[in-house]
């Protein structure tokens, strides 16, 4: 059965034996506390720091960053670093497969290349299994439809809105990254309405939780939609949260995210579907 966490969620660690391993552990648990200015420097020097640890601690510790290193914007010359760790500690200490499938850490780093850019040099078979499991859900997600009920009872069809760009949103009230981005999504649904965006904010809880959510948000103006039985979220492959997928008025997936985005981020996405 999925388990579904925030995207940018770290795993429970195991203790650490180490005095800097365990303050690294520590800083990394404490990054969302941190204005995103000094959360990008204290994330760019954890990243340098974990290599620096003996080998078989590397992985421990490089994961979890990583995890959290996605949500918003801290410049990519952070992203980069925090990437490249992650690289250094598969390629020293490689976990084995999980059920024939490539390691949660080797998917993790397909994403950093595949979605982020990130530039990445390791020569593995698990990388390269992970590398081709995101291009088969990129092909699903292609090709995907749903008709979804919202809140106030109406359906919406996905390839029914062709015509518009769609913004399509997996979220949870739980979780700490969907709820810091919903206010920049709320302002580009205000901005951009009227020339043809239509956001889509898919919720796999209960009807009254996200209900009662949304009205003591009080800036939530574009549909939510309830996806109570999971099945969309599966359709979508969505093993975390926040996830954001953008359509063109062709229907054409154009962009998407692996974690929380920014107000800017958001527009990059939408620029790409001819909408600035």
């Amino acid at each position: 059965m999925l388990v579904l966490m925030c995207a940018g969620f770290a795993s429970a660690q195991r203790p650490f034996a180490d005095e800097a391993a365990k303050a690294i552990a520590e800083q990394t648990k404490s990054l969302r506390s941190l204005p995103d200015d000094t959360r990008a420097r204290v994330t760019r020097e954890l990243a340098l720091q974990i290599r620096q640890l003996p080998q078989p601690m590397q992985l421990d510790l490089a994961l979890p960053l990583a995890d959290l290193s996605t949500e918003g914007d801290f410049g990519r010359d952070t992203l980069q670093e925090v990437t490249t760790t992650l690289e250094q500690a598969l390629r020293a200490s490689p976990i084995p497969e999980k059920d024939g499938k490539p390691g949660d850490a080797y998917v993790e780093l397909a994403e950093l290349a595949r979605y982020e850019g990130m530039h990445v040099r390791l020569d593995d078979p698990q990388y390269r299994a992970a590398l081709k499991k995101l291009e088969a859900y990129d092909q699903v997600r292609r090709d995907a439809d749903f008709t979804l009920v919202d809140l106030n009872g109406k359906p919406w069809t996905l390839k029914s809105l062709r015509g518009n760009v769609v913004l399509v949103n997996f979220w949870a009230t739980w979780c700490p990254p969907c709820r810091k981005e919903m206010p920049d999504l709320d302002a580009l649904y205000r901005r951009f309405r009227d020339r043809g965006l239509v956001i889509l904010a898919i919720s796999d809880e209960e009807a009254p939780k996200v209900k009662a959510f949304v009205e003591q948000q009080q800036k939530v103006s574009y549909p939510v939609l309830l996806d109570s039985g999971r099945r969309i979220n599966e359709l979508f492959r969505v093993e975390g949260i926040p996830k954001t997928f953008v359509y063109d008025r062709n229907g054409k997936l154009v962009a998407q995210s692996i974690d929380m985005r920014t107000g800017k981020q958001f527009l990059e996405m939408l620029g790409q579907a001819g909408l600035r």
